[in-house]
């Protein structure tokens, strides 16, 4: 059996990487993040006229109708090189959920309006949420919302399935928060706002588990730049006349790393394949949340240790992929969360 991307997926990773890495230099991503959204729009637009925005997303809404896996190419180049862009929250979470809804696609795909979604609720485990709905109009508090402050609507998950509310709605309130990796999310506050249902109760885990495996393949990008980094300058960095790449406690720390790397990267993709071919993933993103959560942890800071000092300077990438990865360990679920969903998954096959 052939695992091996395909021609045209290799081509759409070769273009993601291309527009990514020439305009993705420290000093750029330094300067956007100075900016009070700390999001590049420039690129998204242009990550979007080359199709990428909307590559998962129908033709009828300008989208290129291809899958979660061509979906999943992109957002794990977006992790190798920590694009400051809504990403997550528009192709991860927020427009796989409104498929079939062409009215509240528009102008998704072309980069003109962003879309995100609001899952976590103060208390509780994002695949029970207890926002409520009632006579068409929701009522709750969502946390950690991703590029809340430039959505122009919400995908909200509530106790009784998913619902879309337009942010200029009267009665949401949104919330600047600001949050380990500099780009802010939002807290969003509904108070009897209209509501429109686009899915039952079955939605708000598909919502969840694909926004996971999303997060998850970005992890795994992010992981193999930082461990690519830490490889180069191990070699280039001397101590007594030898490179410290050499040194065995640097090899074996360096060879964990590569190994915890690995074991992202897999679990990842096995969720979105499994996501892909419509089978059974529920096991299979809690795997690969638990991978990304622990085992990518010890790559950032296996990679911090052998950098030393350098590790810590900000003018240095290394640190933009250690706070991407700090922050996407605790979106939907960081280590013990995603261990005791798997135990109850497990127990109740």
């Amino acid at each position: 059996m052939d695992f091996s991307f395909s021609s045209d997926q290799n081509e759409l990773r070769a273009l993601a990487k291309q527009i990514l890495g020439d305009v993705c230099t420290p000093e750029h991503v330094k300067s956007i993040m100075a900016t009070e959204s700390a999001t590049d729009l420039t690129l998204w637009k242009t990550l979007a006229d080359a199709g990428l925005v909307g590559i998962g997303l129908p033709e009828s809404v300008g989208g290129a109708g291809l899958g979660i896996t061509e979906v999943a190419i992109v957002l794990e180049e977006i992790g190798r090189v920590a694009a400051p862009v809504p990403a997550f929250a528009v192709m991860a979470l927020a427009a796989p959920a409104l498929v079939g809804k062409p009215e509240l696609l528009a102008g998704v795909a072309t980069g003109e309006v962003i879309v995100t979604a609001a899952i976590h609720e103060p208390v509780g485990d994002a695949y029970a949420p207890a926002t409520v709905v009632a006579d068409g109009r929701i009522t709750g508090t969502k946390v950690c919302v991703p590029h809340g402050l430039l959505a122009q609507r919400f995908v909200v998950t509530a106790a009784d399935g998913v619902y879309v509310v337009e942010a200029d709605d009267p009665n949401v309130r949104v919330i600047r928060q600001d949050t380990t990796s500099g780009v802010p999310d939002a807290l969003v506050e509904f108070s009897g706002a209209k509501a429109a249902c686009v899915g039952g109760p079955a939605a708000v885990v598909d919502l969840v588990n694909r926004g996971a495996a999303g997060a998850c393949v970005m992890v795994a990008g992010a992981c193999d730049a930082a461990l690519r980094l830490t490889a180069e300058y191990t070699k280039s960095r001397h101590q007594f006349d030898k490179a410290i790449a050499t040194f065995q406690a640097v090899s074996q720390r360096a060879g964990d790393a590569y190994i915890d790397t690995e074991a992202v990267r897999l679990t990842a993709w096995q969720a979105i394949y499994r996501l892909a071919t419509a089978q059974s993933a529920d096991e299979a993103v809690m795997s690969a949340k638990f991978w990304a959560a622990e085992g990518g942890w010890r790559v950032m800071h296996a990679s911090h240790h052998l950098h030393g000092g350098v590790g810590v300077d900000r003018d240095y990438p290394l640190h933009r992929f250690f706070l991407l990865h700090k922050q996407l360990e605790l979106q939907l679920g960081s280590t013990q969360p995603s261990l005791a969903r798997l135990g109850r998954l497990l127990v109740n096959s």
